[in-house]
């Protein structure tokens, strides 16, 4: 029987440009989510360590019990022999390949429909006729980089104006229309461009570039499949058809190991990026996100990497979501600049706040955010200083499941907080000072320790600088109506002079 959260997960690829890519892409039983990696860069120095990740697939089958749906060369749909933990791969590619379809490439739409029309045929395959069993039905989409726009256009366009369509138990008799498209209770998306790919030189990919479906990542064409008309509505908008909240985005920052076409796409694209997708296209709006310093594939690639992995199946299976923000109240300006300021002149200067996050015992970042690599929080004075903005800082799912050999009964991470001395601007010019910029102006970490249980929510913390690597001190939490919430006031005494909030929200998972 299958029982949440751990429903059927289908696995959705990213885009083959040409046509041999297309050939080794449909040769591949799993299209990649079996690939693993040997190693990880940790620092900025370029270093790399051997750390064998054995791919997303081996671990769910370790880790979770999932397991795949091939025998005897077919994928069964045979619902006795249907493991209820099923991995299952929406092959797109196969009709666009020469040996196995026609070798025509359809459009994002037709994509869709055949993925409206697999997920209809698994329904059937694990409830049957019966009714009950068929509105239970539910299905985890986990995509790769285009994979990710399949799904939307799927739940944001397709899902509503699309019957789908299923073979009836013998194939021979044709297809039956189905009454409904199927529910889908989590989508997790690695390194989609939900926003677009944008090139520095020329912007958003032209819609007339027609070769291989490239147009698909031109916003003009990708408001036509995810259906979305109001021009005020962003493209990477779900347009209230699917829970943001339930749509997790991992965002690549790694540009420099992206060695596609002998990295000429990392040199169009820029280094803000993951050698193909820009930071600030990756991400749907006001959904959960993580920043991991990954390449769009490769040997350094976002989905075979531990990082990946880690925030997956924390969102798909965990037990709670945190969130952390900062909200800014003052950050004084040194002597030179607040005189400049008082004469009338005009000062300006941004902040970068740095952010990392771990889990007890982990070597490796669930999310990371660096002025080094390119993905730190830029905070404007204006907006998020003397303005209202808060900065966002990370969204972290936590798992009992995943520390329970070490403790059982808790959930413990931490947060690296940094905010960088920035530039100093008067009138247009910079103004050089005495403090060097790589300094900063705060930079501490912040332990947690929660439990969760028949007593309630109880948080423990501890700064690093106080108490290293240890949570102690009970928090007092606020109960609110969607969960809990703390807030911890940072002073510091020294000038520039910082005065904020850092706020953490927490509540109940899957």
């Amino acid at each position: 029987m299958i029982k949440a959260p751990f429903y059927p997960i289908v696995y959705i690829r990213g885009y083959a440009g040409s046509q041999a890519e297309v050939e080794d892409t449909v040769a591949d039983p799993y299209m990649g989510f079996n690939v693993g990696a040997t190693k990880t860069r940790q620092r900025w120095t370029g270093d790399i360590t051997r750390h064998i990740f054995e791919s997303p697939l081996v671990r769910l089958m370790k880790d979770y019990a999932y397991n795949d749906v091939y025998m005897e060369g077919q994928e069964v749909y045979d619902r006795q022999r249907l493991p209820a933990r099923s991995v299952w791969i929406y092959r797109y590619y196969e009709p666009v390949s020469k040996d196995l379809g026609t070798g025509f490439r359809p459009e994002m739409e037709d994509y869709a429909k055949g993925l409206s029309d697999f997920l209809a045929r698994l329904r059937h395959a694990f409830a049957g006729e019966d009714e009950t069993a068929q509105k239970n039905f539910k299905v985890i989409l986990v995509a790769h980089s285009m994979g990710g726009l399949v799904a939307r256009c799927y739940l944001q366009n397709i899902a509503h104006t699309y019957q789908p369509r299923r073979y009836q138990d013998d194939p021979d008799e044709g297809f039956i229309e189905e009454k409904t498209s199927v529910q889908v209770d989590k989508v997790f998306t690695y390194a989609t461009p939900h926003g677009g790919i944008d090139l520095r030189l020329i912007g958003n990919i032209p819609r007339f570039l027609q070769f291989n479906n490239m147009e698909n990542f031109n916003e003009q064409r990708m408001r036509q499949y995810l259906a979305i008309n109001d021009k005020n509505i962003p493209v990477n908008s779900l347009n209230k058809t699917f829970d943001y909240r339930r749509f997790f985005c991992l965002v690549g920052t790694n540009a420099r190991d992206y060695v596609v076409a002998n990295g000429l796409a990392r040199s169009a694209v820029g280094p803000l990026s993951d050698g193909l997708v820009q930071i600030k296209n990756a991400c749907v709006e006001r959904a959960p996100r993580a920043y991991v310093h990954r390449s769009h594939s490769g040997h350094y690639g976002i989905v075979n990497s531990e990082e990946g992995y880690q925030n997956m199946v924390r969102f798909l299976f965990g037990d709670m979501r945190v969130d952390g923000q900062l909200m800014i109240d003052d950050i004084s300006l040194p002597a030179f600049a607040q005189r400049a300021l008082d004469d009338g002149k005009k000062v300006r200067a941004s902040y970068y706040v740095e952010c990392i996050t771990r889990v007890r015992a982990a070597d490796w970042d669930l999310h990371r955010r660096l002025t080094e690599e390119n993905s730190a929080v830029l905070c404007v004075y204006d907006k998020h200083i003397h303005g209202d903005k808060p900065a966002y800082l990370f969204s972290s799912f936590l798992s009992k499941q995943a520390i329970a050999s070490s403790s059982g009964k808790s959930m413990g991470f931490a947060m690296d907080l940094r905010i960088q001395v920035p530039k100093y601007e008067i009138d247009g010019r910079e103004k050089r000072s005495r403090f060097i910029r790589e300094g900063y102006i705060f930079r501490d970490k912040l332990n947690f320790k929660v439990l969760s249980d028949a007593k309630g929510i109880r948080l423990y913390t501890g700064w690093d600088s106080q108490t290293p690597n240890q949570a102690k001190q009970r928090a007092d939490i606020i109960i609110t109506e969607h969960g809990w919430e703390w807030r911890q006031q940072i002073i510091t005494e020294k000038a520039p002079k910082l005065t904020a909030t850092f706020k953490l929200r927490g509540r109940d998972w899957t």
